[in-house]
């Protein structure tokens, strides 16, 4: 395992959104956690690199304990991460090149020869190459996404942690985040941890979904099986975003 929850809560608000989680991510698959808004979907993902702490229990990365970690310990367990971040959180006064260029800047030592040859390699991957003067304001939402996906890769991260990836983009633009996230899993080898309430996306690119309620996981499989659950939960959700049993989720290969 690369991630694990050891018996988690966390009260934020006077309110319980974790409760003794427990959960083991494998090195890498492409981990989908599911549910409505308010379950705790994303607060999850912020224990894995710290933005938030456990009132109680542990998180795990790589043996170490990223829940307990202090100072240069810390960072490194970070340094393991790449996170895109829900709206793609780009810097509004920094072209795409330069957003995308920013952890180059200020975690390496590299040249700028080496910085900009890395970034123009980043962009290709995720088809920005030719948008890399272009600012935020003058991109799509899903271009936005792309270059914040480039932000969060351009470093060759281990893990890369995605909160809502899809949210607020049309399913053509979605299904071409999917098969983004899909293609550093299968051609480099990314361990992927994906917060969705899109279950079209989630059964396009999980190796496993997990759905989460009431603070804890009340489903754990592959999307073939995820679709068959009995859990009146999952059963809920699924008939919510109209998904049948059948459907391209039914592969053999993983």
């Amino acid at each position: 395992m690369i991630i694990e929850f050891q018996n988690v809560s966390k009260v934020l608000g006077g309110k319980v959104v974790l409760d003794r989680l427990d959960m083991t991510i494998e090195k890498g698959e492409t981990f989908v956690i599911v549910g409505p808004s308010g379950v705790g979907k994303s607060v999850t993902l912020k224990h894995m690199v710290r933005l938030l702490t456990p009132d109680r229990g542990r998180v795990m990365v790589g043996g170490e304990c990223v829940s307990e970690a202090r100072g240069s310990v810390l960072e490194s367990i970070r340094s393991r991460f790449g996170y895109l971040f829900q709206g793609g959180a780009l810097l509004a006064w920094l072209d795409v090149f330069e957003n995308v260029a920013l952890p180059l800047r200020e975690k390496t030592d590299m040249t700028e020869e080496q910085i900009e040859e890395r970034v123009c390699e980043t962009l290709r991957l995720v088809g920005l190459e030719n948008d890399a003067s272009k600012y935020p304001a003058d991109i799509s939402g899903g271009m936005r996404k792309r270059a914040g996906l480039a932000r969060a890769i351009v470093q060759n991260p281990e893990i890369v942690l995605y909160d809502e990836p899809t949210s607020g983009l049309d399913p053509v633009t979605s299904r071409t985040i999917d098969a983004l996230i899909d293609s550093l899993r299968r051609n480099l080898g990314v361990t992927s941890v994906v917060v969705t309430h899109d279950l079209h996306s989630a059964l396009a690119i999980g190796t496993r979904i997990a759905m989460l309620h009431g603070g804890r996981i009340v489903e754990l499989a592959k999307p073939e099986d995820f679709v068959k659950s009995g859990v009146p939960e999952v059963v809920a959700f699924l008939e919510s975003q109209y998904i049948s049993k059948r459907g391209p989720w039914e592969r053999n290969e993983q």
